[in-house]
């Protein structure tokens, strides 16, 4: 896709994101309300989106493993890549690296990975292995070593603190969807299509609606590139450049991942860092202004770098 199609096709995405942003920064629409409808996406429009798009998939087309593979092991040398970074960079703490390797490594599935691949491609079926990949192990693994440096009279011991994370990981709305949608669909159980229509019809929402709750939010905080730290710079520069560089070299050269699913996985990768990062920072009181800032400003970069990708792998 040469460069000029790639920008046609982020119109929709641009609107809705722009539209956010303006309407914050002229306060017609209060920022704080960015919330509600993030709230709305995550807890109920991409769950429907999901629930009935991995329904009705075929299943043995989505769950590449050959790709899915080539991910995990792109992912696992990006986690020792930013632990050592941050180690280095004189990060001791466990809960602090483990902050770090979340804000490179892991993507923002819901509220842009989503809403792009379905703007480009017509649908977001290819995110959900990467998805549960990410819910199921990466957010894993980071809850768990959140709880377990967790202290204080409420915190418990170990193994309450583990089986904790566990259940925090697996019980979002997500997780829940594309498991349902994956139960039922190996067992065959019949869905009523008046309820698969009523899943597509929340559904087609979440892209416009996730969009325009992330331009509310960053149009409300406003975008200070001036404070950017070398810390950030370093982060941002890794999440959104070298990931995916990353990606297509150990996908492609390695995997021997070609065509749809290599272009797929590129642009996964460079999607940008999850709010939820930003949620376990407040909760667990580590690194919270770093992780508002790498939140905004990764969002920025990636949607400015989208075209760049999209037009180096033909999408």
């Amino acid at each position: 896709m040469g460069g000029a199609a790639a920008l046609e096709k982020l119109v929709p995405v641009f609107l809705a994101f722009g539209g956010g942003v303006l309407l914050a920064r002229r306060k017609i629409v209060p920022a704080e309300a960015s919330k509600v409808f993030a709230d709305y996406a995550f807890l109920f429009a991409v769950p429907c989106y999901l629930f009935g798009n991995i329904y009705a998939s075929d299943l043995g087309a989505l769950f590449n493993w050959r790709a899915i593979g080539g991910y995990a092991a792109t992912a696992a040398l990006a986690v020792v890549a930013v632990a050592l970074a941050a180690t280095a960079y004189g990060v001791r703490e466990p809960r602090a690296v483990a902050l770090r390797v979340m804000a490179g490594v892991q993507v923002n599935t819901a509220y842009f990975a989503v809403p792009v691949f379905i703007t480009f491609f017509g649908t977001a079926a290819p995110i959900f292995p990467v998805l549960l990949f990410q819910v199921c192990v990466l957010s894993l693994v980071v809850i768990a070593i959140m709880e377990l440096g967790r202290s204080g009279p409420g915190a418990g011991g170990p193994g309450r603190r583990l089986a904790r994370a566990v259940g925090a990981s697996l019980a979002t709305p997500l997780v829940l969807a594309c498991n349902a949608g994956i139960l039922l669909n190996l067992l065959s159980v019949h869905v009523p299509k008046v309820v698969l229509d009523g899943a597509a019809f929340v559904g087609d929402s979440a892209s416009p609606v996730a969009l325009f709750a992330l331009g509310l939010h960053l149009g409300g905080v406003g975008l200070d590139l001036r404070g950017t730290t070398r810390e950030e710079a370093a982060i941002l520069v890794f999440k959104c450049l070298v990931f995916p560089l990353l990606a297509w070299a150990v996908c492609g050269a390695l995997f021997g991942v070609r065509g749809d699913w290599l272009t797929y996985l590129v642009l996964i990768a460079a999607m940008p860092t999850p709010q939820n990062l930003f949620i376990f920072a407040q909760r667990y009181d580590v690194g919270v202004d770093l992780s508002a800032s790498i939140v905004i400003k990764s969002s920025v970069v990636s949607l400015l770098l989208l075209p760049l990708w999209i037009h180096a792998v033909g999408a």
